[in-house]
């Protein structure tokens, strides 16, 4: 029989420190740029515009003319500021002061007096707050946000 001889590990050595890897492109990180050195200006990056001479950067935390306020300027046509979701101001009245005279006194209707709702407020004290269940059904109505004020604006949290 005849026998077949393996490659040796000095065969393999030799084949595997012929083999060059040199074929593909080295790899230089920051497109082969150099970074700058200390008190030096980076580049500008891809899209950027390099800073132009003599122009001086708007000073920190002023705005530009005719830009809006990052502070929140105060807004005249809403005073107590806006619902965050519909954008409608927000009124005088707070939905906790209503809610809880409503449910303690809502048999006289003081969540109703608070409010400006004068004519319910005349109707559940004639009733009673309707035996209590009318003024329970208003106090839910109310710290659920279905109750606006007279002007129909949402109560404040």
């Amino acid at each position: 029989m005849a026998e077949t001889s393996l490659p040796q590990t000095a065969d393999i050595l030799a084949i595997s420190s012929s083999v060059t890897y040199n074929d593909q492109p080295e790899y230089k990180p920051n497109g082969g740029q150099q970074p700058p050195q200390y008190g030096q200006q980076p580049p500008p990056q891809y899209g950027q515009q390099p800073p132009q001479y003599g122009q001086q950067p708007p000073p920190y935390g002023q705005p530009a003319y005719g830009a809006p306020s990052p502070y929140g300027a105060p807004d005249p046509t809403a005073p107590y500021g806006r619902h965050p979701v519909t954008g409608q101001p927000l009124s005088d009245k707070q939905k906790l002061v209503a809610g809880l005279l409503q449910l303690f006194l809502g048999g006289f209707g003081a969540g109703r007096w608070y409010l400006g709702y004068n004519g319910v407020a005349i109707a559940q004290l004639l009733t009673c707050g309707g035996l209590g269940v009318w003024a329970l059904i208003d106090c839910i109505l109310i710290f659920i946000g279905k109750v606006p004020d007279p002007q129909g604006r949402p109560l404040r949290d």
